[in-house]
């Protein structure tokens, strides 16, 4: 295990671990990300050695090493508090931001994961197309959630950008790139261009666009 101090991500193009990478580029600190080419469990075995899971993303800054996108991002903001990218527990909004964050994953990226596996990355004759539909659906019953809590905000809690957008938004941004983008409502459709036209989103989404699995 790689035990330097310096902050490493081990990163595949627009897979999960965008969102470290992103709330990186957002703080403007010191890293260094390593490029793997998706599922790297399958088409990069060395990094077996690194994460036994073979999942992105990874992370190690020499004291913690972690496998979860969003705790990734919610473990910076605790550590470097000067980002501003984070809630306090005494804010009014700090519910939402934890609700946000939970969400990200376990509410909007699962059902998306689904999609690609039965829609996209199965043979032909393993594919579920009924299975994928199920959780198109699943998908745009939850996000009525973000739909609310958007309505007259720009961001999604605190007044202010935090890990919150970067989490949720991935989720968002996921979707549209594998071609839900069309059924968002307009708030939905406002919150994302106005996520992506971030500098630090950009820089994220240049690094290892050679390595675009979609």
């Amino acid at each position: 295990m790689n035990r330097s101090k310096k902050i490493q991500l081990w990163h595949c193009y627009n897979a999960r671990s965008l969102r470290p990478l992103w709330t990186l580029e957002e703080m403007g600190i010191e890293y260094q990300v390593n490029m793997l080419a998706f599922p790297p469990r399958y088409k990069e075995p060395e990094f077996l050695k690194v994460n036994p899971l073979g999942t992105i993303p990874f992370f190690d800054d020499g004291m913690s090493q972690m496998t979860e996108s969003t705790a990734i991002c919610h473990y910076l903001v605790e550590k470097f508090p000067a980002s501003n990218l984070g809630l306090k527990v005494d804010d009014p909004d700090y519910g939402i931001y934890l609700n946000c964050l939970y969400q990200s994953d376990s509410t909007y990226t699962f059902p998306l994961a689904l999609i690609l596996r039965y829609r996209m990355f199965e043979r032909d004759e393993n594919k579920l197309p009924i299975v994928a539909e199920s959780y198109q659906k699943w998908f745009f019953n939850r996000i009525k959630w973000i739909e609310q809590v958007l309505i007259g905000k720009r961001y999604l809690c605190g007044n202010k950008f935090t890990i919150a957008d970067i989490t949720i938004g991935y989720s968002l941004y996921l979707a549209e790139i594998i071609g839900l983008g069309e059924h968002f409502s307009d708030n939905i459709k406002h919150y994302l261009i106005d996520l992506k036209a971030r500098d630090a989103f950009q820089k994220a989404t240049s690094i290892g666009q050679e390595y675009d699995w979609l």
